[in-house]
């Protein structure tokens, strides 16, 4: 029995149930992720909290990860849903060989820089001699599936420009499941495996990277309507990956720029000790699980604004940011709650250590505290990839991660120890909400004055009916 897999019409059907289709299987797929990361830290945490310290002192290599890979792929994926929405099918098709070149170098660099000089990598991440140990165990082994891991990422964007993003749920599905069947065998020695730790957990990652980086290629060659790669659409088109990255070297820049704020992160918790690095780790995790929901919101949101430009559909494109702002919105408030009412019972299934639980609640709950505002400025910065503007999204992002929270994170530091670190994460988000919020307005009012000058109509901007149709 074969498996038929129908693109979605972007610019036909209610805004709603359409936005629920092309983000639902993102949500899935990116909670799954981070279920499995949760996982992986609760499964560490067990071991010791130094291992914990020493897992959240890589972070900055997930998140370089992630600059590459996801900064990539958003180009490639605002770009082909764009040619899509315009006709120009040839130019649409031609970005997955490229993504399929640029995840294998890509890939390969970071493999060979990262064993060139790991000690002084893991330095620069903010290791202390005793965390750099454990912490280079796990780096040198789960760095060998980047190219996997990264043409996941790279290839899930095109599934959704094409309008089937069920396919990039099941691709992160079979690395999550893989993962996490394999985590506790391998770190435990479970059912007769070696016990090996915390390169265990890297081991595990790296098996599941490479199964779900091979099943997304499968897709990609044979299950795609749109797309139907043939041998010279991986030829080097220098032409297309420069438009990749007039979007998309924006995210990329900014992810990195998430990296920095890690690294910073892990140099101002080191002397308080590695108590304060688990407790970072722990609530990256915990918050991660609602943010990556969030992004999924987003990674919905990103491909209709995209064809709906191309088609200059501007009213439907207006009503699509409208819905994906009042779900995102609804959906991160409910969790915020949750998560600061449950957090001393959440933290307890991560570790027993008392000490550091104290540490960890109000930490937790100032954490959460701003997830309401973080639904939707995605939203908006996802807005903004879809219109190929990806400089804006850049600044916005810049904003949101760097420019208030670093210099936050110090001067609440220098004033009120530990608890200042924590303290830095609501603040900054505050401020940035109503940055991103007021230019995110003034971008819609630039296109209701287009779809009026198509339609020789205004829009509508109080019929809460006509948003969700």
């Amino acid at each position: 029995m074969t498996m038929k897999y129908r693109s979605l019409n972007l610019g036909e059907g209610p805004i709603l149930p359409l936005l629920l289709k092309m983000s639902l299987p993102s949500m899935l797929a990116m909670l799954s992720m981070a279920l499995y990361n949760l996982m992986d830290t609760l499964w560490l945490a067990r071991l010791s909290p130094q291992t914990i310290a020493a897992f959240t002192i890589t972070f900055p290599i997930q998140m370089i990860f992630a600059a590459i890979g996801v900064g990539t792929g958003v180009g490639a994926g605002s770009y082909a849903a764009r040619m899509f929405g315009a006709g120009e099918m040839d130019k649409a098709r031609k970005t997955a060989g490229q993504v399929i070149l640029l995840s294998a170098f890509s890939g390969g660099l970071l493999i060979v820089v990262t064993f060139s000089v790991p000690d002084l990598m893991l330095q620069v991440f903010g290791g202390t001699p005793e965390i750099t140990i454990l912490a280079k165990r796990y780096l040198l082994w789960v760095v060998l599936g980047a190219p996997f891991l990264l043409f996941l990422m790279m290839a899930n964007n095109l599934f959704r420009a094409e309008g089937q993003p069920s396919l990039s749920m099941y691709a992160i599905l079979i690395f999550t499941l893989l993962g996490a069947f394999l985590d506790p065998l391998l770190i435990f020695g479970w059912c007769g495996f070696p016990v090996l730790g915390i390169e265990g957990a890297a081991i595990a990652a790296v098996i599941g990277q490479t199964a779900s980086g091979l099943l997304s290629l499968y897709f990609l060659l044979f299950k795609s309507q749109k797309f139907q790669l043939c041998l010279a659409d991986l030829k080097p088109d220098f032409n297309i990956i420069r438009s990749i990255y007039q979007t998309g070297l924006p995210s990329v820049l900014m992810n990195l720029v998430f990296a920095v704020v890690i690294i910073v992160y892990n140099h101002i918790l080191a002397p308080y000790g590695h108590l304060a690095l688990a407790t970072l780790g722990i609530c990256f995790r915990i918050n991660g699980l609602v943010m990556m929901i969030l992004f999924g919101i987003g990674h919905g949101v990103m491909p209709l604004v995209g064809f709906n430009l191309g088609a200059r559909l501007y009213e439907r494109l207006i009503n699509t940011v409208r819905v994906a702002v009042y779900c995102s919105s609804f959906f991160a408030g409910i969790s915020s709650i949750l998560i600061i009412l449950f957090a001393d019972s959440i933290l307890g299934f991560f570790t027993n250590d008392q000490e550091l639980i104290a540490i960890a609640i109000p930490a937790l709950k100032i954490f959460v505290a701003p997830l309401i505002l973080a639904g939707p400025s995605l939203v908006w910065i996802n807005f903004f990839i879809g219109l190929g503007k990806g400089l804006t999204s850049m600044i916005l992002l810049f904003i949101r991660d760097a420019l208030f929270l670093i210099p936050l994170m110090y001067f609440f530091s220098s004033w009120m120890g530990r608890d200042g670190v924590w303290l830095a994460q609501p603040v900054s988000a505050t401020a940035a909400f109503f940055v991103i919020m007021i230019w995110s307005y003034k971008e819609l009012d630039v296109i209701r004055k287009k779809n009026g000058q198509t339609e020789d109509a205004p829009v509508s901007r109080g019929d809460t009916g006509a948003s969700l149709s």
